[in-house]
């Protein structure tokens, strides 16, 4: 697979379509005119024409620990013990 541009990594290109397209599931309004109903599309037409914006935190920054953290506490099935 050819690395996208703008992409350090094709990983990295699929970690931030598909968060883009979690939030487009949740009722974010795209930033492009779609062509396709399906979330991950609309994503992918967004990141193509540069419309989502990302950054890799530093390590040790806020941001950085904040998102580790966010991982470790999410759960396969979408359902938190309470």
């Amino acid at each position: 697979m050819k690395l996208v541009e703008g992409f350090d990594s094709n990983y990295r290109y699929v970690l931030v379509a598909a968060r883009r397209a979690r939030e487009i599931q949740n009722g974010a309004r795209p930033s492009v005119e779609p062509h396709s109903r399906k979330p991950c599309r609309i994503a992918e037409e967004e990141l193509q024409a540069g419309m989502v914006k990302w950054e890799i935190p530093a390590p040790g920054s806020p941001g950085a620990l904040e998102a580790a953290t966010d991982i470790q506490h999410e759960r396969v099935g979408g359902e938190a013990d309470d």
